[in-house]
């Protein structure tokens, strides 16, 4: 039986039915359908609106409900639409006649909304938390790696020599910008709606303001249309954990080049990779390679619900029933993404010799000759057109870039000094760069930031 069944002669069609429920995958909001109801009935037994004894009898009966979801043991019918119906439902054949009341001023809309609320304050605080796991991670890599050091890349190409500690942190500092998104975002998320009724409120004399309080919620809805019919709260968390992933796919990228042959830069461990069903010798990163594909994936989950969301009127239509899919599977992809990402670059080992002397080629500390020029007052455009020179008659095979500047009027010994390995790194000096005074400054500056994102993450 219908929750709206009063209306219509007969039963609804399978086709319909089949069409349109959504227990499949909303029954996942169990929990905090429970404390929305919880708190539902205590507000009307606040206002007067049912009895001390009917609010006891309906609490059992969704402690009841709760503790048979909890162990399985809760049984869904074919008539159960969604997660409220089942449970509503339930509740009713537990505490009878007390029970028909438990819908008493609500709708399924705001009914609906605020448990997807409830279940966003709690999930995206699972992902802050997993997002400072793999904070603290690179935080541990980047001061272990000391000094290493590795090229530097623009448009794939080797730029100039940087500590091995700059590139993990660099990561960091963008995953510290994706938790500012998701306490932003939190912000907009913790408002209830319940008390909106299907758009319009209710004649009862219901009390927002205390169910509000009673949810944890920080202030309850301003206007019923907006609390039922908006889901831009969704399309911000969506966004939020799309940038997340965008930002893993990023970490995983590189780490895809760092463990070919041809790179060599890192070995991931043995459990945190898979091999070939064909090829004997193969070491798959697979999670990295997953990083990327799920980003896609993710990404389709914002602009699906964004399409869904465009052009519709005020307030609540059926249409936001397809909110929720694309939310949980984001969620779902994100939050096991860090995880494994977190236990990879734990486990991975650095191939530092590799990394080191992928970074001594000669050229790369073109920049640091132009920059020796410029301190001795060459104008910087003249001093790149110099050194520049010198690249492309050591490139042509003339002599090594070392000899040529030493042998140049204007370089000379002192400059040449400058393309020995490992001295370049040294030479970033600036507050924020790649070099080993400012990344000893930088990690007690993250660590300082890591310890405020983890508090807030709880």
């Amino acid at each position: 039986m219908t929750l709206w069944h009063g209306r219509f002669e007969g039963s609804p069609a399978d086709e319909l039915m089949a069409f349109t429920e959504s227990l499949s995958f909303d029954k996942r909001l169990w929990p905090d359908d429970i404390d929305g109801s919880r708190a539902h009935v205590r507000g009307l037994a606040h206002v007067g609106l049912i009895s001390e004894t009917e609010r006891d009898a309906i609490l059992t009966a969704l402690d009841q409900v709760a503790s048979e979801l909890r162990s399985g043991r809760f049984e869904f019918l074919a008539g159960d639409e969604d997660i409220h119906t089942a449970i509503e439902r339930r509740v009713t054949e537990i505490a009878g006649h007390a029970g028909g009341k438990l819908h008493t001023g609500r709708s399924r809309n705001d009914q609906s909304a605020t448990g997807v609320r409830l279940w966003l304050k709690r999930e995206l605080r699972v992902i802050a938390r997993r997002i400072v796991g793999l904070q603290q991670v690179l935080l541990e890599r980047a001061v272990a790696a000391g000094e290493t050091y590795l090229p530097g890349y623009t448009h794939l190409q080797r730029a100039q020599p940087i500590l091995l500690a700059h590139q993990l942190l660099a990561h960091g500092w963008a995953l510290g910008r994706d938790l500012d998104r998701i306490r932003d975002t939190m912000v907009r998320v913790d408002i209830s709606p319940l008390g909106a009724g299907a758009l319009a409120g209710s004649s009862l004399p219901l009390d927002p303001s205390y169910t509000a309080d009673q949810l944890g919620f920080a202030k309850q809805f301003a206007n019923s249309l907006d609390a039922v019919g908006s889901r831009d709260h969704i399309a911000e968390a969506l966004f939020d954990l799309t940038m997340i992933a965008i930002n893993l796919s990023r970490i995983g990228e590189e780490w895809v080049l760092w463990t070919t042959e041809e790179f060599g830069f890192a070995t991931l461990d043995d459990a945190y990779s898979t091999g070939s069903s064909m090829l004997p010798q193969k070491k798959n990163p697979d999670i990295a390679e997953l990083a990327r594909g799920k980003a896609g994936r993710v990404i389709g989950d914002l602009t699906g619900l964004l399409a869904t969301m465009k052009g519709l009127p005020l307030s609540y239509n059926r249409d936001y029933q397809e909110d929720k899919e694309p939310l949980f599977d984001a969620m779902d992809q994100v939050r096991v993404g860090l995880g494994a990402l977190t236990g990879m670059i734990a486990t991975a080992t650095f191939a530092t010799e590799r990394m080191q002397a992928a970074a001594d080629s000669e050229t790369g500390s073109a920049t640091d000759l132009a920059e020796w020029l410029v301190g001795r007052g060459v104008p910087f455009r003249e001093a790149h057109t110099i050194v520049g020179t010198l690249v492309r008659s050591a490139i042509a095979g003339d002599q090594s870039l070392g000899q040529l500047v030493r042998d140049h009027p204007q370089l000379g010994p002192e400059a040449a000094a400058l393309v020995a390995p490992g001295v370049s790194v040294t030479r970033r000096t600036t507050a924020g760069g790649a070099g080993p005074i400012p990344v000893r400054a930088e990690i007690d500056q993250f660590r300082a930031a890591l310890a405020e994102w983890a508090s807030w993450a709880g």
